[in-house]
C-alpha cells in the first residue's frame, strides 16, 4: 500500500499564504477554473506548445502524448488537465496516486471508466505503489492490460487490450518519480511562479466572476502578496473581500486591501507570521545559522515535517534561508525582510568562521 503523507499541522493549514488546498478551495477552485486556453492566464509557453500538441493529435484523430505536470501546489496543473480534456473534446477521468492502492483499482479504471482518447489525469503520482506503476507500463506503451488469474502451478496471465487513453500526471517532486516512469511521459512541463503582472489579471478575473468590484491598484496588491501562486491570489481575494464587506462598502480598494493583509499577518513579500518566526529564530536564536532542522522545529514547537514541507519551501525558493549540510542559514534577504542588518560577513555566516580565516 502506498505510503500516506500526514495532513499539514493546525496552524499550518490555517495558513492564507499556504498553497495547498484546503478549506473550500477545492469548491472555489472549480467555480473560477478557466475552460479553455483563452482563458487560461500566465504560463504563456507551455501554453502554447500544449495548444499545438492538442491541435496536431485532433487533426490525426490519435490521442494526446502522455504529459507529466510539475511544480509547486497551487499554480494550475489540475486547471491545466481539465483543459487539456475540453480542448481535446473527451473526458477526464481523475484520481490520485495513493487513492489507486493496488492493481485490481487500476485495471478497474482502465477497463470501465476510459473512452478512446479520453485523459486519465492522476495527481500526486509520484506516490503511486510500485506493484501498481509496474502494471501501468504495458497500458502506457501498447495500450493493454495483464490480469493473472488462478494461482500456483494453475496460473495463467490474460491480455485486456485497452482503448488508446493519455495520461496526465501530477506532481510537486518529479525526483521521486521513477525513471522507467518519467521516460514514458512524451511531454514534461514545469509550471513556473507567476508574475504580478500575471497574478493580477487572475484577480480581476476571479473578482469578475464571484461579483466583487475591485479597483485596478487593489488587485496588483494582492497579487504582490500572493507568492507567486493563483491558489493563494483567490484565497486572499475572498479573505478581503469579507473584510470589504463586512467593514465597508463590499468595494476593495487599495486601502481595503493593506487593512486586510495587516489584519491577516501577510506582508507585502508574502511573508506570513510563521515566515517571520521562523527566519526570527533562525537570525535571533542562531545568529543567522547554521541551525538543524530539528533545533528549529523545538524552538518553534511545530513539527518537523511542517517545517520542511509547509514553511521551508517558499523560503528556500526565494532565497531568504539556504540549506547546508550543517543546517539553515538565514540569508541577506532575510535579514532585510526582518528589518535588521546583516552581519558584515554576510547573512549565515557563524560567528566562529573568523578563528580561522586568514589575515
Amino acid at each position: 500500500m502506498a505510503k500516506r503523507q500526514p495532513p499539514p499541522a493546525p496552524d499550518a493549514a490555517a495558513r492564507a499564504v499556504d498553497a495547498s488546498e484546503h478549506g473550500d478551495d477545492g469548491l472555489v477552485d472549480r467555480t473560477l477554473r478557466p475552460r479553455t486556453f483563452d482563458d487560461y492566464v500566465g504560463q504563456t509557453k507551455h501554453k502554447d506548445n500544449l495548444r499545438v500538441f492538442v491541435e496536431a493529435a485532433k487533426r490525426r484523430g490519435e490521442p494526446l502524448d502522455h504529459v507529466l505536470l510539475s511544480g509547486p501546489p497551487g499554480l494550475g496543473k489540475t486547471t491545466l488537465a481539465h483543459i487539456l480534456a475540453h480542448e481535446m473534446g473527451t473526458q477526464l477521468v481523475s484520481t490520485s496516486g495513493p487513492v489507486i492502492e493496488h492493481k485490481g483499482a487500476l485495471a478497474a479504471l482502465l477497463t470501465t471508466k476510459l473512452q478512446k482518447n479520453d485523459i486519465l489525469f492522476v495527481d500526486e503520482i509520484h506516490r503511486l505503489n510500485p506493484v501498481v506503476e509496474e502494471s501501468l507500463y504495458p497500458a502506457l506503451d501498447e495500450s493493454v492490460f495483464d490480469v493473472m488469474t488462478g494461482e500456483g502451478a494453475f496460473a495463467s496471465a490474460v491480455r485486456i487490450t485497452l482503448q488508446p487513453f493519455t495520461l496526465v500526471g501530477a506532481t510537486t517532486r518529479t525526483g521521486l518519480l521513477t525513471a522507467p516512469l518519467l521516460s514514458r511521459f512524451g511531454h514534461v512541463v514545469r509550471l513556473d511562479f507567476y508574475p504580478p503582472e500575471d497574478l493580477a489579471q487572475i484577480v480581476l478575473r476571479s473578482a469578475k466572476l464571484l461579483g466583487v468590484a475591485i479597483e485596478q491598484e487593489a488587485a496588483h496588491e494582492i497579487a504582490r502578496r500572493s507568492r507567486g501562486t493563483p491558489r493563494v491570489a483567490n484565497r486572499l481575494l475572498r479573505r478581503v473581500r469579507d473584510f470589504a464587506e463586512v467593514l465597508g462598502t463590499g468595494r476593495i480598494d487599495l486601502a481595503r486591501v493593506r487593512h486586510a493583509c495587516e489584519r491577516l499577518e501577510v506582508d507585502v513579500a508574502g511573508l506570513d507570521d510563521m515566515d517571520r518566526r521562523y527566519l526570527s529564530v533562525v537570525i535571533d536564536h542562531y545568529d543567522g545559522g547554521p541551525v538543524g532542522v530539528d533545533a528549529l522545529a523545538a524552538a518553534l514547537a511545530e513539527p518537523r515535517d511542517t517545517l520542511e514541507d509547509v514553511v521551508e519551501p517558499f523560503l528556500l525558493q526565494q532565497g531568504y534561508v539556504g540549506r547546508t549540510p550543517r543546517g539553515r542559514v538565514a540569508n541577506r534577504k532575510a535579514y532585510e525582510a526582518l528589518g535588521k542588518s546583516p552581519p558584515a560577513g554576510g547573512g549565515g555566516r557563524p560567528p566562529q568562521a573568523d578563528l580561522f580565516d586568514e589575515e
